[in-house]
């Protein structure tokens, strides 16, 4: 398993099943998340630093298995603004 750490930008639910698939780019290589894809939508946003592992697939897309948010997550932000 390979890891990666970059900046999340361009965030897209390409399909909305029982399992969504999201893809979205981290410093330009395009990545997809199939596997934790709700909570990688309910914790990361565009612009956060984040750290991934997983594989490439056959079309040099990085297949996420694993990842981890450097900072506070989206619903920690989200959480913190209304509690004030």
């Amino acid at each position: 398993m390979k890891s990666m750490k970059g900046v999340v930008s361009k965030i897209r639910l390409l399909k909305m099943s029982k399992i969504p698939l999201v893809r979205f780019s981290l410093e330009g290589m395009n990545c997809l998340i199939a596997a934790h894809s709700l909570n990688f939508l309910a914790d990361v946003d565009e612009g956060m630093q984040i750290v991934v592992a997983g594989e490439y697939n056959s079309r040099n897309q990085f297949v996420v298995r694993k990842y981890s948010v450097i900072g506070k997550t989206k619903i920690m932000i989200e959480f913190e603004s209304v509690k004030k």
